[in-house]
């Protein structure tokens, strides 16, 4: 009898903690198996390939929630402003809970295997173009050319990620404070 589909969830999820507290590297199969709970048949039985196969599906994991975080907040908000001040808020709160342990398990897996893991790449792409791609959907609401969208866009995540390793290194969220006042100010939207 196979291993239950639970363990699939459980080992993802693990996987995205962890990388997200300690890196890829630093983080080992045993540890993930520990953390996870799950048999450690189960992870060689959906993880066939192995650490990287772990890490795309990690990768897609958080991907998809932090996704969703930022289409539930572009539809409750006004602009690409206000979208981005609340998710900021809840970066704030997210590191102050983990006592600014934890980052992103997408950036700090990436920085240890991109290019060299094609898979690992091309997930964190896809992850990387959602996200740009429902702030410059805000920003074309508020009245921005499709150019500058674009560019906002990269510049907010790319601010963004870099807040969460400051706020990391500096034990605190004023990082993420000011970059989120910044992108709000550059995110005003153009007079008509």
């Amino acid at each position: 009898m196979g291993a239950a589909p639970k363990h699939r969830d459980a080992i993802v999820a693990a996987a995205a903690t962890l990388f997200r507290r300690h890196g890829f590297a630093a983080t080992g199969i045993n540890e993930i198996v520990a953390v996870s709970g799950a048999p450690k048949g189960s992870l060689y039985h959906y993880f066939p390939g192995g650490k990287d196969e772990i890490g795309e599906a990690a990768v897609r994991f958080a991907a998809d929630r932090v996704t969703a975080t930022l289409q539930r907040l572009s539809a409750e908000t006004n602009s690409a402003a206000a979208m981005i001040k609340a998710y900021g808020g809840l970066l704030r709160g997210w590191m102050a809970q983990s006592r600014f342990r934890d980052g992103c398990p997408i950036t700090t897996t990436l920085l240890e295997t991109a290019p060299e893991s094609v898979a690992l790449t091309a997930a964190g792409r896809t992850a990387f173009e959602a996200w740009t791609g429902i702030i410059a959907k805000a920003l074309l609401r508020d009245g921005f050319s499709r150019a500058e969208a674009r560019k906002l866009s990269v510049l907010a995540i790319s601010a963004l990620e870099g807040a969460l390793i400051l706020a990391r290194v500096q034990g605190d969220g004023q990082a993420i404070a000011d970059a989120v006042d910044m992108l709000a100010k550059a995110m005003k939207a153009p007079a008509a």
